[in-house]
């Protein structure tokens, strides 16, 4: 073994593989930006009526993956969890326990989309980032 390969692999076993984007990753739940079709904050997901705009991305994407923030509690999204069952779209709950993020919900595809709007700009996501930047 090449001395520069023993330390790319005692590096790789003290830190851990290189993550792209750690920072976009940690804010969109373990995605990136430019796989997500939608994503909701914490407030967002914890309102009584859940949004008609997830069912519908839901329907027309099913090979997408609803990624819960694990902060929320189940019943919090319980509801989206149903969602996303019913329509046969893959989900996991990220608990990410020194990152913090503001979103609770972020639908997400196994693939770059780089679609330009993934917010729902109503009165619970501006209260989210009323002093602080999403992108």
């Amino acid at each position: 073994m090449k001395e520069e390969s023993v330390d790319v692999y005692l590096q790789h076993g003290i830190f851990g593989h290189a993550e792209t984007k750690p920072d976009e990753r940690r804010m969109f739940l373990g995605s990136l930006r430019e796989r997500a079709l939608l994503a909701l904050t914490k407030g967002q997901v914890s309102r009584n009526q859940p949004y008609q705009e997830v069912e519908e991305l839901l329907r027309s994407n099913r090979q997408a993956t609803v990624l819960f923030n694990g902060e929320l509690s189940y019943a919090t999204y319980s509801q989206y969890v149903k969602m996303a069952n019913a329509t046969g779209c893959s989900f996991k709950v990220i608990n990410h326990h020194e990152a913090h993020s503001p979103f609770g919900l972020v639908i997400d595809m196994p693939h770059a989309i780089n679609k330009e709007q993934i917010y729902i700009e109503d009165e619970l996501f501006q209260k989210a980032f009323s002093r602080e930047s999403v992108e």
